[in-house]
């Protein structure tokens, strides 16, 4: 039995690469712990009269998130939300119960809505009837830009000031060398924790297990026992996005180099720190078919144009969320004391 390098007590269950260490259990989530925590406390994240919404899907990386951030920092208050998107043999009421019994536990309560609640469709039958007429978006594309906005909407109704999403390093790797490679300079800066909106009606993004590897999310969901989802999403395989054909080559590199993906976000933290804190409010245009926030210079927002090009001129855009939350109940009782 090999004991632990870090508490030489324990058995060690786990054989961090980057670092060379076989760690036990514990000590290996309280690494995982200090990454985060150093993330957030190094970019302000998290603030103490913060109310933060944590974005979860019921993957490795949500229970990660909900098992550590009670660790991490103290928000005010914490509510949770989960988007169904609408895909056969995937998000099933099973996951979505035991993600929500999970939370619970933490003192969470997770907000369920879905894509068909907000679009009028499910993912599927955006999908379906964009192929039927020859739209050839990546499945990705429809479920990435409606999850965002479902869960920015949720966020600015319960009167959130931070949504928390569980993105690890190797999806932060990927999208600055997508950005990279696109040429994509604003998108490039977006990646930057100092750079968070502060427009009228898009609630700050912030990701403390930027730092973590997506295997040692998937290691300790597994450790610790967490109900995971076992499907996968049928769409998976399905036009390979340029993301995905980057994650293969990163995974390659950092299989050659470990520490690899680490090394780079650390070295663009740095290079891009200036430039992404010395940004004023960033203004965004107004979408004149949803009023929602839109990239500037664009007079139609990007969901409302791909579903348009799906044949969904007439999206919903509603959202029928529980009025009795406790959370709700607090917002609603300073309003009225306010007034």
């Amino acid at each position: 039995m090999r004991a632990c390098e870090v508490c030489g007590v324990r058995r060690a269950v786990v054989l961090q690469r980057h670092t060379g260490r076989a760690l036990c259990l514990e000590c290996f989530r309280e690494d995982i712990i200090a990454r985060a925590r150093r993330e957030v406390e190094r970019w302000g994240m998290i603030e103490p009269g913060d109310t933060v919404m944590l974005a979860l899907s019921g993957g490795k990386d949500s229970y990660v998130l909900l098992d550590i951030l009670p660790d991490v920092v103290k928000p005010s208050k914490v509510l949770g939300v989960s988007v169904i998107e609408g895909i056969p043999g995937y998000n099933r009421e099973e996951d979505v119960r035991r993600l929500r019994e999970v939370a619970r536990e933490r003192g969470v309560e997770v907000v369920v809505t879905s894509i068909r609640e907000y679009v009028g469709y499910s993912l599927y039958e955006v999908v379906s009837r964009a192929f039927k007429r020859g739209v050839r978006h990546a499945p990705c594309t429809y479920c990435g830009i409606s999850r965002r906005r479902i869960i920015n909407a949720v966020a600015r109704t319960y009167g959130a000031t931070k949504v928390v999403t569980a993105h690890n390093l190797d999806d932060e790797a990927q999208t600055v060398v997508v950005n990279f490679l696109r040429g994509d300079i604003a998108g490039l800066l977006k990646t930057h924790p100092l750079h968070r909106p502060k427009a009228p009606g898009v609630v700050p993004r912030v990701k403390p297990l930027r730092k973590v590897y997506e295997w040692e999310t998937a290691a300790l969901a597994h450790l610790k026992g967490y109900p995971l989802q076992e499907t996968e999403c049928m769409f998976i395989n399905m036009q390979p996005t340029l993301r995905a054909r980057v994650r293969q080559a990163l995974y390659e590199v950092e299989a050659e180099r470990p520490g690899t993906l680490l090394k780079i976000m650390e070295a663009l933290d740095e290079a891009l720190r200036d430039l992404a804190s010395s940004g004023g409010p960033e203004r965004l245009g107004v979408c004149e078919r949803c009023g929602e926030p839109t990239s500037p210079g664009r007079r139609v927002c990007k969901l409302c144009e791909i579903l348009e090009e799906a044949g969904v001129a007439r999206p919903i855009y509603t959202l029928r969320l529980p009025r009795t939350n406790g959370l709700i109940a607090e917002v609603e009782a300073a309003s009225e004391a306010e007034g």
